[in-house]
């Protein structure tokens, strides 16, 4: 059975850093790519960052470059996500997401809060 657990939510003031995990399980971790969404209350899912099945290549959207750091221990089977310098906007739901050809698994989220 598929899955994908995230944690490391919580709230944080302005400023502030979380570290988000996501542990695999279920699938061969190491041959799909890996990324991290978020949707905002009354906003669409947008994508946050991915990284490749080595974790050589990685891209961000333009909002989270600088900030956020995407990561993964294929030995672990987890993928990270260091946000750095919060702010209010990155209020959100954070998923994880596997994708390989036409595979594509969904975690159930994990709420980062950011205010003071």
């Amino acid at each position: 059975q598929v899955q994908l657990v995230e944690s490391g939510g919580g709230l944080v003031q302005p400023g502030g850093s979380l570290r988000l995990s996501c542990a695999a399980s279920g699938f061969t971790f190491s041959t799909y790519a890996m990324s991290w969404y978020r949707q905002a209350p009354g906003k669409e899912r947008e994508l946050v960052a991915v990284i490749s099945r080595s974790g050589g290549s990685t891209n961000y959207a333009d909002s989270m470059k600088g900030r956020f750091t995407i990561s993964r221990d294929n030995a672990k089977n987890t993928v990270y996500l260091q946000m750095n310098s919060l702010k209010p906007e990155d209020t959100a739901v954070y998923y994880c997401n596997a994708r390989r050809d036409f595979l594509d698994y969904w975690g159930k989220g994990t709420l980062v809060t950011v205010s003071s």
